[in-house]
């Protein structure tokens, strides 16, 4: 087994200790003022996650107005120990609604108590919310006879508890897929991936037993099928830890026992290049020093049984424009100076459509031609396309199995979002 944490400490934006638990007695609170000076010590470098000094290894995360750190002086699993504090900060907010300095002072007697059960001895233990907010409560005062833990905590299904009943039973699953684009000036695509997740709700009783089948190509070739969609070939699969990841790899069967309300069962990755859903080309006609012109062609290149919703186009203007005088063929647009943006909003947005935005703008101030061009912001486009995946993945059934035998609605939903999705001008 690799080696434990020492200590967790949480810590302010200055570097003071908020809170700090001691697991192992081979460090002290001297070890949280070293790391913070090697933190100021790489402050503009890309901050590495990982540090060593003197023989202490230290591991952290930022959230918010808090450092998340442990210290330890094995040779431990470092990416176990990052993945942890994580899951420490959806714990903290699943019980303070949000991770801030202010929420750890108010409510430091449960952090403790929680740091406690989530890590023993510098390993770690039960980091599901809810099966820890069973036994450990938020209101001091409860008069109630001492529980003992939920039987969850000492079976191996430690992310469900016994005895879940529900009058309706559904399980929804979204196949959610955000696309990352760049492209440069000349209209070349520099970099496209696709990053999915398979984000699922269960509403079972009992104990259930669930099994997922994907249109995965070397599913499908092992057993010799084929489908009338294409198979697709998933890459950088990462399953939450319900997933029978041995029934996995031996037959690429998705077998689970899933915990109880919001979960992702999966994620992955698909570095194929992706064609851009939304076009936008924008010329910029500057018709005297003191007036400039925008012309915008937005084309949606899916097919026309899709429609995009909630598309938000994001056009980079000069600063100091103004007076602006806007016409578009479809949507509405709003001057955002703030953001030295013109932004522009189309509800619905059909596959094999075209549409154009024509705006002028006052230049007050006057430039003279050998003035060095400002640098120009990229477009950047939002949007959601419903019903829809740019993977081609397709989820061939959900059967739930149960020992009482009862039927559960499996409700499976596409959709299609933007993520990094930019196109340069200059």
């Amino acid at each position: 087994m690799a080696g434990a944490a020492s200590a967790l400490f949480l810590l302010d934006i200055k570097g003071r200790v908020l809170v700090w638990r001691d697991y192992r007695g081979d460090v002290t609170s001297v070890q949280a003022e070293r790391f913070f000076t090697k933190l100021i010590e790489k402050e503009g470098d890309p901050l590495d996650p990982v540090a060593y000094d003197n023989g202490v290894t230290y591991m952290f995360i930022q959230h918010n107005n808090v450092y998340l750190m442990t210290a330890s002086r094995q040779n431990c699993n470092a990416a176990s120990l990052l993945l942890f504090l994580h899951r420490v900060v959806d714990v903290f907010k699943h019980y303070f609604e949000e991770l801030e300095e202010e929420s750890l002072r108010d409510n430091f007697v449960v952090v403790y108590e929680l740091l406690d059960e989530m890590m023993d001895f510098g390993y770690p233990q039960y980091t599901e919310a809810k099966i820890l907010s069973e036994f450990i409560k938020t209101d001091a005062y409860r008069m109630e006879v001492t529980q003992r833990p939920p039987m969850a905590v000492t079976n191996a299904v430690s992310w469900r508890s016994e005895g879940i009943n529900y009058k309706k039973n559904e399980v929804f699953l979204d196949v959610v897929e955000s696309v990352n684009i760049l492209v440069n000036s000349n209209g070349q695509i520099v970099r496209s991936d696709v990053v999915g997740a398979l984000k699922m709700r269960a509403y079972l009783s009992g104990m259930p037993e669930c099994k997922l089948g994907l249109n995965d190509r070397m599913l499908l070739e092992a057993q010799g099928r084929t489908t009338k969609g294409k198979a697709i070939d998933l890459d950088d699969i990462k399953f939450h830890q319900c997933v029978r990841l041995a029934r996995f790899e031996n037959d690429r069967t998705i077998s689970f026992i899933p915990p109880d309300g919001a979960f992702d069962l999966m994620t992955y990755r698909l570095g194929t290049q992706v064609k851009p859903l939304i076009w936008v080309e924008a010329q910029v006609e500057r018709h005297s020093r003191s007036r400039m012109e925008i012309v915008v062609k937005a084309r949606s290149q899916f097919k026309e049984r899709s429609t995009a919703t909630n598309v938000e186009i994001e056009l980079p203007v000069a600063t100091d424009a103004t007076n602006p005088n806007v016409r578009t063929s479809m949507g509405s647009s709003t001057y955002a100076p703030e953001k030295d943006a013109l932004i522009w909003k189309i509800k619905s947005f059909p596959g094999g459509k075209e549409y154009m935005l024509r705006a002028e703008f006052t230049l007050p101030s006057i430039t003279t031609e050998e003035s060095v061009p400002e640098r120009k912001a990229p477009i950047r486009v939002k949007f959601e396309i419903p019903y829809f995946t740019v993977s081609g993945i397709q989820v061939r059934y959900l059967k739930i199995i149960e020992k009482s035998g009862y039927q559960a609605l499996p409700w499976v939903r596409y959709i299609t979002m933007a993520g990094e999705y930019e196109l340069r001008l200059v």
